[in-house]
């Protein structure tokens, strides 16, 4: 591993956290502590990882391939709930203020060296997968993200920072938490399944059950979901009558189809958005532009952030990453 760092961020997942809880409002009277806490928090991740280059990966509709597969797919997950004693009348549509926020701070970050990925019907876990993977494989890469989905891709040049628990989510965390591998941490989400995403696992089974019954979890690398299941028909063979090896034989094409929702490759992008993705992350200007960036503050009444200091920690913190 060299010494330039990469900072990817899941931007849904992060605005939506600073959206929920900070009821700031602009000198116009409107909600903008989605705005505010992103870009605090991407300040806050410059100076603590000093990287090269910070992406920003956006929801883009959603995985048109993993909703072929399951039509349910993320139906099941929960409004936001927003953490303000009081919400205004003149206010009272969420999902309105959310995006009025999310389309003024993509102007904003667009005039920084920050740069935004957003493809059509596709994730933005799909694409920071598809970049960590691909993208400059010596450089240390973190992952801004509060979701699991994530902890499979992390190896000896990739970890997780939690903004939720302030810290490094690597091998040594997921081992002391979980008890098994991260390279195998989805495929345990596809025996236990995911109610966040509406996914549902085998009866019973939790992580605690599957590094009991299978514990090649904690010491191998490489064991798939057939290898779970052809052991758990085997035990059945040999006259093992605990329910859990039943259940797992009779679930064989749910965890399949797990499998294809919650493995995190590039077979779930189309070569289109592959090109597109390539573009965005390659074609992006390293620079501010103070005057257009100034007028959108003015422009929203967003004066009492300071823009500057902001800028002046990107300049200094953020390179040319070639």
């Amino acid at each position: 591993m060299n010494d330039k760092t990469t900072v990817f961020i899941d931007g849904l997942n992060v605005f939506m956290r600073h959206f929920a809880a900070n009821p700031s409002k602009s000198l116009n009277g409107k909600f903008c502590g989605g705005i505010y806490g992103f870009l605090n928090n991407v300040k806050y991740l410059t100076e603590k990882f000093n990287p090269d280059k910070v992406i920003v990966a956006w929801e883009g509709g959603g995985s048109a391939r993993r909703r072929a597969i399951d039509s349910n797919y993320k139906m099941g997950r929960r409004p936001v709930k927003l953490n303000r004693s009081v919400y205004d009348e003149e206010y009272p549509s969420t999902t309105g203020d959310r995006d009025t926020q999310l389309k003024v701070l993509i102007e904003i970050l667009y005039e920084t060296p920050v740069t935004q990925i957003y493809v059509d019907d596709c994730e933005a876990d799909d694409v920071i997968s598809y970049l960590v993977k691909t993208k400059k494989s010596s450089n240390r890469k973190i992952i801004v993200t509060s979701d699991k989905d994530y902890y499979q891709l992390i190896d000896n040049n990739t970890v997780i920072w939690s903004p939720n628990k302030k810290c490094i989510i690597d091998e040594k965390y997921i081992v002391d938490n979980w008890g098994i591998l991260p390279q195998n941490f989805c495929l345990a989400r596809c025996f236990a399944g995911d109610q966040s995403d509406g996914i549902k696992g085998v009866k019973g089974v939790g992580f605690k059950t599957m590094l009991k019954r299978f514990p090649d979890l904690l010491s191998c690398k490489n064991v798939s979901y057939n290898d779970i299941i052809n052991r758990s028909i085997n035990e059945i063979a040999t006259g093992n009558n605990l329910r859990i090896f039943k259940d797992i034989k009779e679930s064989k094409d749910n965890i399949e189809k797990n499998w294809k929702l919650m493995y995190l490759d590039s077979a779930m992008l189309s070569a289109t958005q592959i090109k597109k993705i390539n573009y965005q992350f390659d074609n992006k200007e390293e620079q501010i532009n103070k005057f257009k960036l100034l007028k959108i503050m003015n422009r929203e009444g967003l004066n009492s952030f300071d823009i500057h200091t902001f800028i002046i920690e990107l300049k200094s913190r953020l390179r040319n990453n070639t």
